[in-house]
């Protein structure tokens, strides 16, 4: 199933599931069948697996520029994530604007983010893996930052103060921003 989001190109994707007494199989990515359904991604050249071990971890809010600028397809392969995108494309629309979907291993949902947006998550529980698709290659040169409290996000666990990296917790306001993406019509 595929479900287009408020962000203009930001998708939620949910690959069907086969069940029986055993467990269940699922396609989690299949190049064909997401084209017969109009959506047509770049190609992926790096997968990526991630580990958070306590709920409330907050990864992000991170993006890759140009000219290695990476889009990324998430799902959470154990436990559960609040996972966000954010537009910072120059001359959007929606600049600024966010939305979050819960990913886990129970709904089997998965969130392409295109390159112009920044990518983060908060763990909804504990031992949680992230496992994501990228359009380009990891180039440090290129690694950027936006504080997580910075872009209005409803995270949805308030209560606690989140676990973040120290690279995150030195990252610069999104009013301090300036966006290297621009928004193409």
């Amino acid at each position: 199933m595929i479900e287009h989001t408020s962000l203009p190109g930001v998708i939620l994707i949910t690959p069907p599931r086969f069940g029986d007494h055993r467990g269940f199989f699922s396609e989690s990515w299949n190049k064909k069948k997401l084209e017969a359904e109009g959506v047509n991604l770049p190609e992926f050249v790096q997968d990526n697996h991630s580990l958070s071990r306590e709920k409330g971890t907050v990864r992000g809010l991170h993006f890759q520029s140009p000219p290695h600028a990476q889009g990324k397809l998430v799902r959470c392969g154990r436990g559960s994530i609040f996972d966000v995108a954010v537009d910072v494309r120059k001359g959007s629309p929606t600049y600024g604007q966010w939305v979050g979907f819960e990913l886990s291993f129970e709904n089997g949902k998965q969130l392409w983010i295109p390159a112009g947006f920044l990518h983060g998550f908060m763990t909804l529980t504990d031992d949680a893996e992230i496992c994501y698709k990228c359009t380009d290659h990891y180039a440090p040169e290129c690694d950027g930052a936006v504080k997580w409290d910075s872009c209005g996000i409803d995270w949805p666990i308030a209560d606690i103060t989140p676990i973040i990296s120290e690279k995150d917790e030195k990252a610069q306001p999104l009013s301090a921003f300036d966006t290297p993406f621009t928004f193409e019509a």
